[in-house]
């Protein structure tokens, strides 16, 4: 069976920095989306970055400048470094993938993306 596992989550001061990992196994696809979401208390799932391949990712905009994702297929990991972490991001933080397409389209996470991790919360105050 197929299982995405993050680790990393943890409380950090604002300002503070903090590295995400998603390791997928029983799965493995180096032309699929992978993506982190996260999800606050009383607010809607978003996207935060995806990847196809390591050249072209993409971020939403809140966070761009301040994170970096890195996919690495032979390691079959999707990675987060968050710089200059914000109040605003604190949430639970989750690594998804869509095992159909060679495209990333993190509008559609509901229908799209079939496979989940069970999340890993972040803190920043």
């Amino acid at each position: 069976h197929v299982q995405l596992v993050e680790s990393g989550g943890d409380s950090v001061q604002i300002g503070g920095s903090l590295t995400l990992s998603c390791e997928a196994t029983g799965w493995k696809c180096d032309t699929c989306c992978m993506a982190w979401f996260r999800q606050a208390p009383g607010k809607e799932r978003e996207p935060v970055a995806a990847a196809v391949t390591d050249g072209v990712i993409s971020y939403t905009h809140s966070v761009k400048g301040r994170f970096t994702a890195f996919r690495d297929h032979a390691k079959n990991t999707l990675s987060l470094q968050m710089n200059s972490l914000e109040p605003e991001d604190t949430a639970m933080y989750y690594c998804a993938a869509d095992p159909r397409r060679g495209y990333c389209d993190t509008r559609k996470w509901s229908t799209d993306f079939g496979y989940w991790g069970q999340g890993t919360q972040v803190t920043v105050s």
